[in-house]
């Protein structure tokens, strides 16, 4: 019994000491011994929380200036505070704030173009500040307004939008580019007779009662910095609704026009092109132009216009000393109106681009533009393309490339010139040291005049780089 417990007694002291060997701490590093010492320091062994809010963080928590940036921005439209912030404060801010505010908030308290940059790109997908001097604030404003005006249908569209918009817009306004128009809608409750449902006769002629537009009197006076107009009486994509009526410039919107351009002194562009405009109302708009002493392009292209606007336009030339460039191109000028704008341009000391390509002034015309030149002394561009010209007036284009010194830009392709005229204006150029460029296509004259004319006014502006 003696020898069993003896034996039992060494059995379980040898069970001891290995269980003593296990549960002694192995050696450990000084960061392992306090993670050891202090079990809570050892995230492995913290208790996991898991929030309902899958962006909950336990180790982000908000700071407090943070979170009131937060409550500023969110409440920004009904109690908007931003120059009270210091600058990087206001920068967050800024750059927090929706693109989607109303513009009385932000038009008079917000100048940061980043802010501005971000409501661009929110509403256009092309966006180029080139053509609104680097400015995204004024882009914003611009074609904010335009798109107002194109989509405002009279008698049916409250003024009110434009009138408030407008208060907050005036200052950064420069431009304006109307590309449509849209007319009163039609009174469509009228019963039509068989005859009128079945024939479409009065809109191919034209024949229907005339819409009027927008009046451009309500904001042009208020617009203090507008230096550029540009206007298209026209609906744009109208489709199968098509009527000539949607693109007729009306009398009575040629005397709201007129009126008010002549009360708009800080105007120096304006252009009205395709606007189906004849004669009676680019007289009337001319007429309201003669005394307008700020007024430096005038741009008619692709209308109606003829003779009778061309002796309004030399009488323009005549009268106003600010005008620079007049474009009349795609019209239906012939002869006698060319005649006395080159009247004109005998005493003009201002006018430097004329442009009258599509027209129909003929040799007659041309001859007399040319004898103007010889005496003109400002003139640096001509665009007499597609006129029907002929031999006549390339002898006297000749005699004007040999004596004039200020033409840089001459334009006379698509024009029967031939090849004799050809040779005379190679003759012409003989002499001449200051032209720049001379466009002859499609003129018939010999290649070789072409090409001996082409190295003259490639040896002149190689002359004209190298000195200035």
């Amino acid at each position: 019994w003696y020898q069993r417990r003896v034996r039992e007694f060494l059995t379980f002291q040898h069970y001891f000491k290995q269980i003593n060997l296990r549960m002694e701490p192995p050696l450990l590093d000084e960061n392992e011994q306090s993670l050891f010492a202090n079990p809570a320091a050892d995230p492995r062994k913290m208790r996991r929380i898991i929030a309902e809010d899958p962006e909950w963080s336990l180790a982000t928590v908000p700071r407090l200036i943070d979170i009131c940036v937060k409550h500023i921005v969110g409440n920004f439209a009904d109690n908007p505070l931003l120059d009270e912030l210091k600058p990087k404060h206001k920068e967050k801010v800024l750059e927090s704030l929706a693109t989607d505010l109303p513009l009385r908030i932000t038009a008079p308290l917000v100048s940061d173009e980043g802010y501005w940059k971000r409501c661009c790109k929110s509403r256009w997908n092309v966006c180029d500040t080139d053509q609104y001097g680097d400015s995204w604030k004024r882009m914003f404003f611009e074609r904010n307004m335009e798109n107002l005006i194109e989509n405002f249908v009279p008698e049916s569209t409250d003024i009110t939008e434009i009138a408030e918009t407008l208060e907050l817009s005036k200052d950064f306004i420069k431009r304006l580019r109307i590309r449509q128009l849209l007319p009163q809608i039609k009174d469509v409750t009228v019963a039509l007779t068989p005859e009128e449902e079945v024939s479409d006769q009065g809109s191919d002629t034209g024949t229907d009662d005339t819409l009027d537009h927008f009046d451009f009197g309500v904001i042009i006076h208020k617009l203090d910095n507008l230096e550029e107009l540009s206007v298209t009486y026209g609906v744009r994509n109208c489709g199968m609704n098509f009527e000539w009526s949607l693109f007729e410039f009306t009398q009575k919107d040629c005397f709201l026009l007129a009126k008010a351009i002549k009360s708009c002194a800080h105007l120096q562009i304006l252009r009205l092109q395709r606007c189906q405009i004849e004669d009676e109302k680019a007289r009337l708009i001319i007429s309201n132009l003669l005394q307008h002493t700020g007024l430096k392009i005038l741009d008619l292209s692709h209308n109606k216009v003829g003779d009778r606007t061309g002796r309004a336009a030399g009488k323009l030339l005549s009268v106003n000393k600010s005008l620079e460039q007049l474009h009349l191109s795609d019209n239906q000028i012939k002869a006698e109106g060319a005649s006395a704008i080159a009247f004109a341009l005998k005493k003009n000391n201002t006018l430097k681009v004329l442009n009258l390509k599509l027209n129909r002034i003929s040799d007659e015309g041309g001859k007399n533009i040319c004898h103007a030149l010889l005496k003109n002394t400002t003139l640096i561009s001509v665009d007499l393309s597609s006129n029907g010209l002929g031999e006549q007036m390339a002898a006297a284009l000749a005699e004007v490339l040999s004596r004039n010194t200020s033409l840089r830009h001459i334009t006379i392709s698509c024009n029967k010139l031939g090849v004799a005229g050809g040779r005379v204006l190679q003759e012409g150029l003989e002499e001449n040291k200051v032209l720049e460029t001379f466009d002859l296509r499609l003129t018939e004259i010999s290649q070789q005049s072409e090409h001996s004319i082409m190295n003259v006014v490639k040896g002149n502006k190689e002359q004209l780089q190298t000195a200035s």
